[in-house]
């Protein structure tokens, strides 16, 4: 739901596959493993946290927004260490 308020569609999620780069990694989250990724679609840069249901064979998107660029490197890959 909150993804419609943040302009990120599914479809836009979907097409931006060839572009994932995980750029950290949650083994020990609560339910799932996630994974915060970073994705480019039509010039849109983005971030989208997938949880990882390995034995069910699939992955849930938790959320996806645009990074704020000051709490981020200018890579949008980095966090800014405040």
């Amino acid at each position: 739901m909150r993804m419609k308020g943040r302009a990120i569609s599914r479809e836009m999620i979907l097409a931006s596959e060839s572009t994932y780069e995980i750029i950290e990694a949650y083994p020990e989250d609560k339910y799932l493993p996630s994974y915060l990724v970073f994705a480019r679609n039509q010039g849109v840069v983005f971030h989208v946290v997938f949880a990882v249901d390995v034995m069910g064979d699939n992955a849930r998107v938790v959320t996806a927004y645009v990074p704020n660029p000051g709490q981020w490197a200018g890579d949008l890959k980095t966090r800014n260490n405040l």
